[in-house]
């Protein structure tokens, strides 16, 4: 099965991640990780991490979130990139500042983002990476 993007790395949304195991979803997403290109942002470990029942389950997802071998980290300069993509996009502000961070720590790793989330094909046009829908 064909991995999803054009081949680049891809950091994940949380729209992504929580399909995963969908029978749609599962193959490309199996062959993707398989490939090594699946990067983790903070941000979106913390949104995970947000929804565990438990701290079993808490300690299970981070510890396949550790195994990612792709990070995407969130710095000063993504912080003034996610808020120049604000200034930018203007009266479409109304996307979540998660989903700014995101992007623009993918675009500054030269990375993709493969979600189900249509603010990131918004972000894609003013932060220049890969939007990829699931």
């Amino acid at each position: 099965m064909t991995s999803y993007g054009s081949g680049s790395a891809l950091v994940f949304d949380t729209s992504a991640f929580v399909r995963q195991a969908e029978p749609a979803v599962r193959e490309r997403w199996t062959a993707t990780l398989a490939s090594g290109r699946l990067a983790l942002c903070p941000v979106v470990a913390l949104e995970l991490a947000s929804t565990a029942r438990d701290e079993d389950a808490f300690a299970r997802l981070d510890a396949n979130l550790a195994r990612l071998p792709l990070r995407a980290p969130v710095t000063e300069a993504v912080g003034a990139s996610a808020l120049g993509a604000a200034r930018e996009l203007g009266g479409s502000r109304r996307i979540p500042a998660a989903d700014y961070l995101i992007a623009a720590a993918a675009a500054a790793r030269g990375f993709g983002v493969l979600h189900d989330d249509r603010h990131f094909d918004v972000l894609a046009q003013v932060l220049s990476f890969e939007s990829v829908r699931l």
